[in-house]
Formats: structure tokens, C-alpha cells, sequence
């Protein structure tokens, strides 16, 4: 269990963005927390957690991926 998706934040300027997530995916997210605060030993609140998450998954989407890339691609012709 020593290798998380997720090893290290970026501190970057933050948007605000206010989401309901549904109470077992915050339970999971607690946990991931607690897996990385243990694992790591770097401090992190679940809030730090879902712009990396998102992030990670977003660039494992490959469908996606080749989507974003038509698209610009489209757009600077």
C-alpha cells in the first residue's frame, strides 16, 4: 500500500469551487487522508486531496485525453 496515486501536493493559487460529494466517498476520502498522512508522513486535510484526485483520473481518461487534443489542435488552426 506504499504506492498512492496521489504522493505529493502542488501549493498552487487555489479556485473556489464548492461540491457535494456523497457521505461514502467523503468516509473514503478521510480514509485516503489518514493513508497518506500515515504512508507519507505529510500532513494533508481531504480538501487537498480532490483537486489531485481529479487531476490524476483526467489524465488516465484517455478518450479524453484525444478529445483535449482535437480540440486544440482544432482550435489554433
Amino acid at each position: 500500500m506504499n504506492n498512492l496515486k496521489i504522493s505529493a501536493l502542488l501549493d498552487e493559487k487555489p479556485v473556489r469551487l464548492v461540491i457535494d460529494l456523497p457521505a461514502p466517498v467523503h468516509r473514503d476520502l478521510l480514509v485516503y487522508a489518514e493513508a497518506m498522512n500515515a504512508l507519507h508522513q505529510q500532513s494533508v486535510t481531504p480538501q487537498k486531496l480532490v483537486a489531485p484526485m481529479i487531476e490524476k483520473f483526467m489524465l488516465s481518461d484517455r478518450a479524453f485525453l484525444r478529445w483535449r487534443q482535437k480540440r486544440s489542435g482544432a482550435s489554433s488552426s
